[in-house]
């Protein structure tokens, strides 16, 4: 349990500060990222981040194991890797996408270890 509540927080903590940091400062965050044409498209991106780690941060309380959330960490986590590599690759932003695809790398490997070792049951309905 304790694996898995500090892997939620973990995670919370890393998107809710990548999430919110170009809605707090977006010439810094376009100092190291590249420039972008759609700030609006950033800063809406931003948000969702933010919200989906506010949800992290909040299961990260819970006394259950909540294998779903577990899911929808390691598919947001999947998603944003592809997207990093995708457009990096694209040469569509800025090869520091990089950077974060790789934390993200580590962050799934963290979670397949732990999902592996403790072998959460899914919920009745998922089965």
């Amino acid at each position: 349990m304790k694996a898995y509540r500090f892997l939620l927080r973990l995670n919370g903590l890393f998107y809710f500060l990548a999430g919110i940091w170009p809605i707090l400062h977006i010439s810094s965050f376009m100092a190291v990222t590249g420039p972008k044409t759609d700030i609006w498209l950033v800063k809406t991106v931003g948000l969702l981040i933010t919200a989906c780690s506010i949800g992290m941060l909040a299961a990260s309380f819970r006394q259950k194991v909540q294998p779903d959330v577990v899911l929808i960490v390691l598919g947001f986590e999947v998603f944003l890797v592809w997207v990093d590599i995708y457009y990096v690759a694209r040469e569509v932003i800025w090869p520091v996408y990089l950077a974060d695809a790789v934390v993200e790398i580590i962050l799934i490997l963290l979670w397949l270890w732990w999902w592996f070792r403790k072998k959460p049951a899914l919920p009745a309905s998922a089965k």
